[in-house]
């Protein structure tokens, strides 16, 4: 599979477009495709390209900041709903948010926008996109498959909106073939290009403050469809040595009933719940874990696999969703259905009892993880810019 463009590539020889990447969520929040948009800006900004952040406003009126060298915008996304008292409010609000987005166009006069998982932001990029002439591209993150609220199957607009967004689009990029194939069987996409994700090579680990003994890792927000209630599940199945024990680091909406599930099954003093982690303590948390597992019950890609090799963790790894693209079970991980516990369960048996197979999956995880830069993203995404004329007086 196609990994991208190589990270020889010259970023001097490409156009340079202004990029206004509209992402559906940005600092202070964190998560998979927060990461991704960051690393993007950053990267596309160490290659000089002018890049803003355009981001939904969930009420806490950030406005603008500046963000590690990056301008966010944080931008108000109403959207009308059924109610008569909905939609009266959507029509009192609706006038000040577009004169915000509008705004936000003609101060950074974006060359074109960049939809960066596709919800409320989409929607509003797809009309200053068609207002303003700007091309568009649409990167998806499985927001369509695998999010714990299902806002697609319940939100006529939003699949109307992503439909139009589409069949607009100059380009549609998703980190999997997988999230190509639901887009073009449940939304009429033609087309799409995989951009694997990356993976920050430099972040440091912090060893010192991971925590003590022999555990298995599962690192994630704490929602349904990460499914750490069936990693729990299959832990207490699994034939495990009694000082074996399961760390969960995050947090979410699922906590309290994750919690009351292991007390349930007897494991209160073998699960341990450490709360969110910054970047470093994960790394050194996954660098001295027997393993770390992602039981997702879907996943588009899956950033934490990537993680994990860096830190030299054996992983395992669900099989449901784009991982069985770039992960190789056996070789440089362990791939299982999550909703299998008995199979989880013994694949968790098995990485904590051999080590030689540990070692062998640690190995081949960190040869692999070199392929997966944020560097060859972001080349990637500028080798779409670069395909799209210029509006009169664009800088090259």
């Amino acid at each position: 599979m196609d990994h991208g463009a190589p990270d020889t590539a010259d970023p001097a020889v490409v156009a340079r477009p202004r990029i206004a990447l509209v992402s559906s969520s940005y600092a202070p929040y964190v998560g998979g495709v927060e990461e991704h948009v960051r690393q993007v800006a950053r990267q596309l900004k160490s290659d000089g390209v002018d890049v803003e952040v355009w981001t939904v406003d969930r009420g806490e009126s950030l406005g603008i900041r500046d963000v590690e060298g990056v301008t966010v915008r944080y931008l108000p996304t109403p959207l009308p709903a059924a109610s008569p008292g909905a939609v009266l409010r959507f029509l009192l609000r609706l006038p000040s948010a577009w004169r915000r987005w509008a705004d936000a166009r003609r101060r950074f006069e974006p060359d074109l926008v960049h939809v960066q998982c596709f919800g409320p932001n989409g929607v509003y990029a797809l009309a200053i996109g068609r207002r303003f002439k700007l091309p568009l591209i649409v990167t998806s993150h499985g927001e369509t498959v695998a999010d714990d609220h299902a806002v697609f199957s319940r939100s006529a607009l939003l699949r109307f909106a992503l439909r139009r967004a589409l069949a607009a689009a100059t380009a549609v990029t998703a980190p999997s073939q997988f999230v190509i194939d639901d887009l073009r069987a449940s939304h009429g996409l033609i087309g799409g290009t995989v951009v694997p994700n990356g993976v920050d090579l430099e972040t440091p680990d912090d060893p010192e403050g991971a925590p003590e003994g022999r555990y298995l890792l599962g690192v994630g927000r704490l929602g349904h469809m990460k499914g750490f209630d069936l990693l729990i599940d299959a832990f207490a199945r699994a034939e495990l040595a009694r000082d074996i024990r399961l760390v969960i680091a995050g947090d979410g909406p699922e906590r309290d009933r994750l919690q009351a599930a292991a007390e349930q099954l007897g494991l209160g003093d073998r699960v341990e719940f450490a709360g969110r982690l910054d970047a470093a303590a994960v790394a050194g948390a996954m660098s001295v874990a027997l393993a770390v597992v992602v039981p997702s019950r879907m996943e588009a890609f899956g950033i934490v696999a990537l993680e994990a090799w860096r830190s030299g963790a054996p992983l395992v790894m669900t099989n449901r969703g784009g991982a069985s693209e770039f992960v190789r079970d056996g070789v440089d991980a362990i791939l299982v259905d999550p909703e299998d516990p008995v199979a989880l369960g013994s694949a968790l048996s098995r990485v904590s009892a051999d080590e030689r197979f540990r070692v062998q999956l640690a190995a081949a995880g960190r040869t692999r993880v070199g392929e997966f830069t944020w560097v060859r993203v972001a080349r990637a995404y500028e080798e779409l810019y670069a395909a799209i004329p210029l509006r009169d007086g664009a800088a090259a």
